[in-house]
């Protein structure tokens, strides 16, 4: 039967054969588009050197997206020779030059009509990126006005930017600033105002220099993320749409002065440094969701728990906490203070990150546990998988083990997720929480991936020991790749 059909195909002519017939090119143009939308941009570009046909094709895609290293001179000349509405611009350059990269984004910016995602790589190190000054001038250029495109992220590897003194950005609704040194006349507070971005609801500026005062007033938006300001003195928040608000390791230096003025607010990051007397955050009211951090051992009366302890005496009752709990890796100059931590607000939901550092946790976590017993869900994610660190011998961290000894009831708890590198401390510390939650329904255990399989093995028939028949135990194991690095995805083991 097969034999038959196949005789009743047509067979191509031997001229056609010969000739290699290109069927490809009689394909409509919206056709060949979508083939060359696989490719990334230089590639689709080379494809015009195969037939007349084919020479403009490329310049009808809406998404162009530039290979690594990609020279911005020659990704400025690709546009001014594109056709078509660019509805998506992805570009990462190598030490790009700023006059290169200004004339680049400025042609982008008569063109797009969607996202543009701009990367330049620094060779040799991070141009001040560890909040360190670098001697010499990476160069500046001044920011064109994007009056289409409804996403700009830039990460400038420090490279100077000035904002533009005109213009309107009529659609952008996100922007994300990344190693940047700001300067010039026109502040960034004014340019992502009402006024000239009024639409904007999501705001990131990471890793930056040169705002030492910055003024944020809009109408629209919602989400608002600064990390790493280096140097800034003192931020003014006007946003009453605002609904997530992320600050991290900006006032490093002084007291930290901040007036945020918000009515929506319902996340609240805050890792930095806190004093109500300075700083001013109304409209807290409906805040279900606070990141905040620790030091597990530190000086008495550190800025930093300070400040965290007054920042939780401002909520009574949250949804979710997240509190990071930090160990320095030589603790032996610090006091243990975690007693100054004394009483946390009614949560339903807890998450412990913990930088370890090699020391043993199990007292700090008894610590934090004891004063929310009433929690329903709890998540342990230990942030220093990637650099092992092993404590020295008679390390005090191990000295306190009443939490090992001490009763716990946790009434309400039902399901518990924590990272698992295999010591026997850890061990303990599983132990301890199947026997202090009575009514736990669920545990997730995720080992780290250095463990071997034998040991995995060992560990899942050892912890599944501990739970009873109502409680369903789950282990997972971290993806990594060939450096032992992973980005916390995972993957269910078999039973």
């Amino acid at each position: 039967m097969e034999q038959s059909a196949a005789a009743k195909r047509p067979k191509p002519s031997s001229a056609a054969a010969a000739a290699g017939e290109d069927r490809l090119s009689a394909l409509p143009d919206d056709v060949l588009v979508l083939i060359l939308l696989r490719l990334d941009t230089a590639a689709a570009v080379r494809t015009s050197a195969l037939s007349r046909r084919w020479r403009r094709v490329w310049a009808l895609l809406p998404e162009l997206r530039f290979p690594t290293g990609a020279d911005p001179r020659l990704v400025a000349s690709a546009l001014a020779s594109h056709e078509a509405a660019i509805s998506y611009l992805g570009v990462e350059a190598l030490d790009a030059a700023p006059d290169a990269l200004e004339a680049c984004l400025a042609v982008a910016a008569g063109r797009l009509s969607g996202r543009v995602i701009f990367q330049n790589r620094v060779s040799g190190g991070n141009a001040g990126g560890d909040g360190k000054e670098e001697t010499g001038d990476l160069g500046s250029f001044e920011l064109p006005c994007f009056e289409s495109a409804t996403t700009v992220s830039l990460d400038l590897g420090f490279l100077g930017l000035a904002m533009p003194l005109a213009g309107v950005f009529a659609r952008l609704t996100d922007l994300s600033l990344r190693s940047v040194r700001f300067h010039g006349p026109c502040e960034l507070g004014d340019a992502v105002s009402s006024l000239r971005c009024p639409c904007l609801q999501k705001l990131s500026v990471s890793k930056a220099r040169g705002l030492a005062n910055l003024s944020i007033h809009s109408e629209s938006l919602i989400v608002l993320s600064l990390q790493a300001l280096y140097g800034l003195q003192q931020l003014n928040v006007g946003a009453q749409a605002l609904k997530k608000l992320a600050l991290g390791c900006c006032f490093t230096h002084g007291r930290p002065v901040a007036n945020i003025s918000t009515t929506q607010l319902v996340s609240l990051q805050w890792l930095d440094s806190y004093d109500p007397k300075s700083v001013q955050l109304d409209g807290l009211a409906q805040v279900k969701s606070l990141v905040c951090t620790f030091n597990v051992y530190d000086s008495h009366g550190s800025w930093c728990n300070r400040g965290s302890q007054q920042l939780l005496k401002r909520f009574q009752a949250l949804l979710s906490l997240q509190i990071s709990l930090f160990y320095p890796k030589d603790i032996g100059s610090f006091q243990y203070a975690m007693e100054e931590l004394t009483k946390l607000p009614c949560l339903t939901s807890l998450a412990i990150m913990i930088r370890r550092n090699g020391h043993t946790f199990g007292a700090s976590l008894f610590h934090v546990l004891r004063m929310c017993s009433d929690i329903r869900n709890l998540v342990v994610l230990l942030l220093d998988l990637e650099e092992p660190f092993m404590c020295p011998s008679g390390c005090v961290c191990g000295h306190s083990m009443d939490w090992n000894t001490e009763e716990l009831t946790l009434n309400f708890l039902q399901e518990v997720a924590i990272d698992m590198e295999g010591t026997d401390h850890q061990v303990a510390v599983v132990k301890r929480l199947f026997t202090w939650a009575v009514v736990l329904k669920r545990m997730q255990i995720t080992f780290h991936p250095s463990l071997s399989e034998c040991k995995v093995r060992e560990l899942h028939q050892m912890l599944s020991s501990f739970s009873g028949p109502e409680t369903r135990v789950e282990f997972y194991m971290y993806h990594t790749s060939g450096t032992m690095k992973f980005d916390r995805k995972r993957y269910l083991l078999g039973p």
